[in-house]
């Protein structure tokens, strides 16, 4: 159902208009069961209402949306800038909007859609397997930023680079330094973006070289808080050298957690990369000026940044249908990578 009213929803759940409104606004004077239908209903159909009627008349309104899934994630500092700049290059608004880790961002996106007058969405981060259905209900044209997407989604614009040939690209990088133990520092167990897709190339790596996988030498995210940061990838890493876990070599999918997995390991004793090699994703310049320099899979950021908007407007103006549009990644060959310590007998 499109462009859902109160009027619906009350009629969805048999009650007058006035009685959705007061469940909306949290009166006190309406049966409990009743507020729970009405707020059921309101949820399953993606019913925002119009705080003001000066909304109603901003149909002009030129307004685009960049929607971030975990902020704090220092790779995508410099994409919004660039994005920022391009969006407001064209003389729109530009509007920024942080999504927690446990929302749905496409949720988030249609409130803003309807509460904004959008012209457009940016989605930086987020799922890689929204449902059709969800994302089939906004109504204006959004591109899917650094989540990389099946082939089967071709009706959606996408900008990113192939996340499971680049981490594929760097797993047999190391694995060709003699490393056949190598620890994975990865998002959530239920993760449905880059996290799956990186863990699915370490695995075809592996696969490809004929080494067996090892569930033990994968540590994932237990909350949350802080993902893909400094702090995350020491606290993971100290998990692993508390759990005794035998390895040559560290690839952590983001280069924040690849640094603090560094300083884990000096804390350990271990010398980098004389002891350990370690290697992360992203080429963030934390990990150029990092000591030993990070090896690491470098993505295009400010490119992908402005193909994004470009793609974007493309869309608005009618110029162009969604097309996904794929980086290469490049391998950033840093001093945090050896070859392989001979091993015990």
């Amino acid at each position: 159902m499109e462009n859902i009213t109160i009027k619906d929803i009350a009629r969805i759940c048999g009650v007058g208009v006035s009685t959705v409104s007061r469940a909306m606004n949290n009166h006190p004077d309406i049966n409990e069961e009743t507020k729970e239908k009405i707020m059921q209903a309101i949820a399953e159909y993606d019913y925002v209402p119009n705080n003001s009627a000066r909304n109603l008349k901003r149909s002009e309104a030129k307004t685009i949306a960049v929607l971030v899934k975990n902020i704090g994630n220092t790779f995508f500092t410099g994409m919004i800038q660039v994005l920022e700049e391009e969006i407001q290059a064209k003389k729109y608004t530009f509007v920024l909007q942080h999504v927690d880790e446990d929302q749905d961002e496409v949720s988030v996106a249609l409130t803003l859609e309807k509460e904004k007058r959008l012209k457009g969405i940016i989605f930086l981060g987020g799922s890689a397997d929204n449902p059709k259905e969800r994302l089939d209900k906004l109504s204006v044209p959004f591109v899917l930023t650094t989540v990389h997407l099946d082939e089967k989604w071709t009706e959606y614009a996408t900008v990113s680079v192939d996340d499971v040939l680049e981490s594929r690209k760097i797993v047999e990088y190391l694995i060709s330094k003699g490393h056949k133990k190598i620890a994975l520092l990865c998002g959530s167990r239920d993760d449905t973006s880059i996290s799956v897709l990186r863990v699915k190339g370490y695995r075809e790596a592996l696969e490809n070289t004929g080494i067996e996988f090892n569930e033990d030498l994968l540590c994932y995210m237990e909350t949350p808080d802080g993902a893909y940061s400094m702090r995350k990838g020491y606290e993971m890493m100290r998990e692993m050298l508390e759990r005794g876990c035998d390895f040559t070599a560290v690839y952590a999918i983001a280069d924040n957690m690849a640094i603090g997995a560094c300083r884990a390991l000096r804390e350990d004793g271990r010398n980098i990369p004389a002891d350990c090699s370690v290697a992360g994703f992203d080429g963030m310049d934390c990990g150029r000026f990092y000591s030993p320099s990070l090896t690491t899979i470098s993505q295009p950021a400010d490119d992908m940044a402005k193909a994004a908007v470009k793609l974007l407007f493309d869309m608005i103006k009618k110029k162009s249908r969604a097309r996904q549009i794929v980086f290469e990644g490049e391998l950033i060959q840093g001093e945090s990578v050896t070859t392989a310590p001979v091993q015990r007998a």
